[in-house]
């Protein structure tokens, strides 16, 4: 197992891209604390990968309170011993044009991003330097490549976490820890369907046509990115163990972006 004994924490792992990735490195042989906002869906999360015989602890955190983020983190370590891995996935999304978009909305999305990234980051960073190592993981996006019409907060997220990845790789290298970005593509989460019926009404077309001709329409095949596939190089990246892979990102697309 390529993750035997390690410790990860992830965010937003209740559902979609968070719980795939929580599952992947259970069953790689870690054990997982299960983090989001709302516990019995965390607990639930938690039970699943149970069943499936792996090793979760549910725990709720906002990751945009430093007070939350210090105090999980800190229960984590004292559960679980370590912490290896951390997964910053948390995310949220806002579909407006950028002259009608309210600034709590800007400043939400900004918070769960970057605000908790940065937050999540400290807090590992203290253990595994501690420890003699690590692994940081940001779940971006293409959009941390390309900019997607009304999306001015979250494209501005994800493109600052490929310069946040990039400041942990030089900082962490000499203690052990590298610094990766996850981009995928379009996967069919709660997230990507609350965006399809919003796109739709702000650019007047159909459901079937912001899938096909919007969200789809720049990969080689018309597919969406799968969840199983994100989970595979979250996996890859976490178990890979020299600083010959840090500072870099990982685009997960169906080739909607080519780099």
């Amino acid at each position: 197992m390529r993750l035997k004994d390690k410790v990860a924490l992830i965010t937003g792992a209740a559902s979609g891209i968070g719980f795939a990735i929580a599952r992947a490195f259970a069953r790689e042989g870690a054990s997982v604390a299960v983090t989001d906002l709302d516990l019995p869906r965390t607990e639930r999360a938690a039970a699943q990968i149970a069943a499936e015989g792996g090793h979760a602890v549910p725990l709720v955190m906002d990751v945009t309170s430093e007070q939350q983020v210090e105090a999980v983190t800190t229960e984590v370590i004292r559960a679980l011993g370590r912490l290896d891995i951390l997964v910053s996935n948390a995310g949220v999304q806002v579909v407006s044009p950028l002259e009608e978009l309210a600034f709590a909305d800007w400043r939400r999305v900004l918070a769960v991003h970057l605000d908790g990234a940065f937050l999540t980051t400290r807090a590992a960073l203290r253990q595994m330097y501690r420890q003699g190592g690590g692994s940081v993981l940001y779940i971006g996006s293409v959009h941390s490549k390309e900019a997607s019409v009304l999306k001015a907060p979250y494209v501005a997220g994800k493109h600052g976490l490929l310069g946040l990845a990039r400041l942990v790789a030089k900082e962490g290298a000499a203690r052990g820890v590298r610094a990766n970005v996850i981009c995928p593509g379009f996967v069919r989460t709660p997230l990507v369907d609350r965006q399809i019926p919003e796109q739709a009404k702000a650019l007047g077309l159909s459901e079937e046509d912001v899938v096909r001709e919007v969200m789809l329409k720049e990969t080689v095949d018309g597919q969406f990115t799968a969840l199983e596939d994100v989970a595979e190089a979250a996996v890859f990246l976490a178990a890979f163990e020299s600083n010959a892979l840090t500072g870099q990102s990982l685009v997960v697309s169906h080739g909607w972006h080519m780099q």
